[in-house]
């Protein structure tokens, strides 16, 4: 259905509340919902509740940054995928990328499954971040100054925890196309 045809039938109403959606399978999954559901939802669909046959592994991590600015203010977390809960988030730190910060979240999932003898996946939307993690080394042109020192170091320990530790965890690319934003994302676009 076109804009203009869906306008005619809102124009006029107080208080009247819409939404567009990409699908039409989108649009189905959200007509169950109150409109207060449908907009906290910004661009994530129901993990559990897709119909498609490729689907997420729930049982996993999802991780993701935000920058304000590229480079700007960066700041991290991990998620359980199934749930979103929250387990860990780092920053805000003066002067990153989203890649470090993916790249950084990615390394403390693997080090935090390590830790709790967990194998589970990690889903990333960076396929920079998955580039550095494979080749060991981070390839950024971002200039180092003492504004980030602090996210110079944690690069650095990342870097060294890779060099250091053998993992079979598998990372993922999280399809956005298909499951909306991944779980972990801040929600600010």
């Amino acid at each position: 259905m076109s804009w203009e045809i869906c306008k005619q039938q809102i124009v006029g109403f107080e208080r009247a509340q819409y939404k567009s959606f990409k699908t039409k399978e989108e649009a189905e999954q959200a007509f169950s919902k109150s409109y207060e559901e449908i907009k906290e939802l910004k661009g994530k669909k129901i993990l559990h509740e897709l119909t498609t046959s490729d689907k997420p592994i729930l049982k996993s991590i999802s991780v993701d940054a935000a920058c304000a600015g590229n480079p700007g203010r960066l700041e991290f977390q991990g998620v359980f995928t199934d749930t979103q809960t929250p387990l860990f988030a780092r920053g805000p730190y003066e002067m990153g990328t989203v890649n470090i910060g993916e790249y950084l979240a990615i390394v403390l999932g693997l080090a935090w499954l390590k830790k709790n003898k967990l194998d589970y996946p990690i889903y990333t939307d960076s396929r920079t971040a998955m580039a550095w993690i494979r080749k060991g080394h981070v390839n950024t042109k971002l200039e180092w100054t003492d504004k980030n020192k602090k996210l110079l170091v944690a690069v650095h320990g990342a870097m060294k925890w890779l060099k250091e530790n053998k993992y079979d965890t598998k990372i993922l690319k999280w399809n956005t196309r298909e499951w909306g934003e991944i779980p972990a994302d801040y929600g600010r676009k």
